[in-house]
């Protein structure tokens, strides 16, 4: 081989030396464990983008816990991105998660309801069974009560679901404005139908909510005051009198001047505002609502007042296990975001997840640590659920989602008289006779 040979032999040789070298380096500067250049991670995981929902949005008091947890867990896993979509659980929000259920484009994972609310989504079979998973992840749920588990139970009666809490229904009361106007904290119906004309007299409104918009607490309480517990869980064929008598309470309630005059329009986040502010004396709401109420100290929640004629005992109370965390088969196809998903799912229902969720409002779905220093509300709250001569689930638990919505729809008419209960109450039972 001649000089010139040797020449270009031995600069080639560098050049190939020095290309290997800044590649080696341009790989070091992206595997670091701090999260920059996912490309390449320290763990050598692929890196994964997880698209979740759940209802932990808006105004709802978990979403800030529930932001803290998403943002710990991808500094925990640095090769996980979440795209998260969480919003309030409306009926336009149920409807739109139908909808992408039905045309494919479901999330990765998602926060949904267990009970008949679920009935579109399931139709579609896109989650994975709990015992699918935990025969690859023995450690799936493992902080999750078994009886928790059990009444998170899709209809059909398969676990699918891990919740993080359940919850109860109650009325909530202003004690300070019930105090000044000389007035006892309703528990009996004389006593609330006493607080209404007192209140209404002095430009307050009586109790707060949005008819047109979520008046589903007060179609369960109604319900199940008027039949009881027995007659509220049964699911009807033709109209029972003990539905339309508590329905019909809607209009003497209105007639009253019970509810804001502007229930037909107002939607509840300003019915919410109106009692958080003192605005109006009460409102029927659920546990989540507990924690976003301002003052803590001079607010109370009870049992709902059994109606004239109610079978309900005192203390009867609307509740249970009704959402939880899914794992859809789209990601559980996928190796990279099947790990992933698992890991997301755990890392909002463990221990120390599930203690932050709960707060002490509502019913803890493990056994979570006792929360210190609750405040009066949280305590009465705890004492309400505690002493419930009874619990039952919603309507909405057992008829279809349509006949549900049909049931909603209508309470604005039966409120104003335009449609008799026993006609709204026709038109959902044969609704539900489809499905």
């Amino acid at each position: 081989m001649n000089k010139k040979a040797k020449w270009l032999s031995l600069l080639l040789t560098i050049v190939l030396a020095l290309s290997f070298t800044a590649c080696d380096s341009r790989s070091g500067s992206t595997s670091g464990s701090n999260g920059e250049g996912k490309d390449t991670p320290a763990d050598g995981k692929n890196p994964v983008t997880l698209t979740t929902v759940s209802m932990y949005g808006g105004t709802d008091p978990n979403a800030p816990n529930y932001q803290a947890i998403i943002s710990q867990f991808m500094k925990d896993y640095s090769y996980i991105t979440i795209e998260d979509d969480s919003q309030v659980s409306d009926q336009d929000w149920k409807t739109r998660i139908a909808a992408d259920f039905a045309v494919g484009n479901e999330p990765d994972v998602i926060q949904y309801f267990t009970d008949a609310n679920a009935s579109d989504v399931l139709a579609a079979d896109k989650f994975v069974t709990i015992e699918e998973i935990k025969a690859e992840y023995p450690d799936y749920a493992k902080d999750t009560l078994a009886s928790a588990l059990k009444a998170a139970a899709n209809p059909d009666g398969v676990e699918r679901a891990v919740p993080t809490n359940g919850y109860w229904e109650g009325l909530y009361c202003n004690k300070d404005l019930f105090k000044k106007y000389g007035l006892t904290i309703p528990s009996t119906w004389y006593q609330l139908i006493q607080a209404i004309e007192t209140f209404k007299k002095n430009n307050i409104v009586p109790i707060a909510v949005s008819l047109n918009n979520v008046p589903h607490y007060w179609v369960e309480y109604l319900l199940l005051s008027a039949a009881g517990p027995k007659g509220y869980k049964q699911i009807p064929k033709t109209v029972p009198a003990e539905w339309c008598e508590g329905l019909a309470m809607f209009k003497t309630l209105r007639d009253m001047g019970a509810f804001p005059k502007d229930t037909d329009t107002i939607d509840n986040e300003l019915a919410s505002e109106l009692f958080k502010t003192k605005r109006a004396a009460m409102k029927l709401d659920g546990s989540w609502y507990l924690s976003g109420i301002p003052d803590q100290q001079n607010t109370v929640v009870v049992a709902f007042p059994v109606i004239p004629g109610g079978k309900a005992p005192e203390g009867a109370m609307v509740g249970g296990i009704s959402s939880g965390f899914y794992i859809t088969k789209k990601a559980w196809k996928d190796p990279d975001k099947r790990e992933a998903a698992v890991k997301f799912v755990m890392a909002n229902t463990n221990k120390e997840a599930v203690t932050k969720y709960w707060g002490g409002n509502g019913r803890a779905v493990a056994a979570a640590d006792p929360v210190k220093n609750m405040t009066p509300l949280a305590r009465s709250g705890f004492d309400y659920s505690s002493k419930a001569a009874s619990v039952s689930t919603p309507t909405d638990a057992r008829i279809s989602q349509e006949a549900y919505n049909t049931l909603i729809a209508g309470i604005v008419d039966v409120s104003t008289g335009a449609k008799t209960p026993e006609e709204l109450l026709k038109e959902v039972l044969a609704i539900n006779a489809k499905q």
